[in-house]
């Protein structure tokens, strides 16, 4: 499998964090019936799979027939896993976005995305889908294709922003920079932002998909991620790295966010910490 993941370029990372590329290597068998577990990154993305089947999700271990999405799909914003059809491996370009973004590229909020994945010519209308994707699939490699995708959205972004549209809500903005350095209470970013508590709660919302609360929870699960790459460090000390009481705490909320308990997760190895297969015993079949 190739996988190229970068940063956008500069005009465009208030709006995307990361854009990837996928290409499996041509050899690989089918393996029917196999998912994954699609752990939270408490932001959205947008998706074009450029080989195999459309996008199927599960809405849990005893759902045999799932949902199917098309081939060009937003995933909203998510406060705990999802479950993916991988039993073929598929070609496909994406982004991450950043919160705020949704407005100007896909015309919604993040809160009217959020918790579902969402066909996206029901956003930008068949043809321009369907655009896109043609110019996709004729560049020939990941790396033409992320730069075909880039400029999509710029070229997209640039005529929402002439139109007069704008992104993040500045007290969103504010917000999120202090949920990223540390833990305030919701109180004191409510008193910071000189709103009500509902309509700051409202503003945070549409921008993000989450509540502050939520938001910071999946904040906290995505430390609990990094650090635990590092096979030398325990638990106990992860937990109390990443702002959590203490490791009974963390194992609560990493099982809730992640559909697994963390010592499973790391004992998968899974090269993608956010992409982790589904234990067998998982899928429940109802033939």
């Amino acid at each position: 499998m190739q996988q190229l993941t970068r940063p956008p370029s500069p005009g465009l990372r208030p709006y995307v964090r990361l854009l990837w590329a996928w290409a499996p290597e041509s050899a690989l068998a089918e393996r029917p019936g196999t998912r994954e577990h699609v752990l939270p990154t408490g932001g959205m993305h947008l998706v074009f799979r450029l080989s195999g089947p459309p996008l199927k999700l599960f809405s849990g271990t005893e759902d045999a027939q799932g949902q199917t999405f098309g081939h060009a799909i937003v995933g909203g914003t998510r406060a705990a896993f999802y479950l993916r059809d991988i039993s073929v491996a598929t070609r496909s370009v994406g982004a991450q976005l950043q919160p705020g973004a949704a407005r100007l590229l896909l015309d919604a909020p993040e809160g009217a995305l959020a918790g579902q994945h969402t066909p996206l010519d029901a956003l930008w209308g068949t043809g321009q889908a369907n655009a896109a994707l043609e110019q996709l699939h004729a560049a020939n490699s990941p790396e033409s294709q992320l730069r075909v995708f880039e400029a999509l959205l710029a070229t997209r972004i640039a005529v929402s922003l002439r139109a007069g549209l704008h992104g993040l809500h500045p007290a969103v903005a504010s917000a999120l920079g202090t949920l990223d350095r540390d833990s305030p209470s919701i109180a004191a970013l409510v008193a910071r932002s000189g709103y009500s508590h509902r309509r700051f709660i409202a503003l945070f919302h549409a921008d993000t998909g989450l509540a502050p609360k939520e938001y910071a929870r999946v904040r906290r699960f995505d430390r609990v991620l990094t650090l635990a790459g590092d096979p030398r460090l325990g638990w106990a000390d992860i937990a109390l790295a990443a702002g959590y009481s203490d490791q009974a705490h963390l194992s609560r909320d990493f099982s809730a966010l992640a559909g697994m308990p963390a010592q499973a997760w790391r004992q998968k190895g899974s090269p993608s910490p956010r992409h982790v297969p589904a234990a067998a015993g998982q899928i429940r079949s109802r033939r």
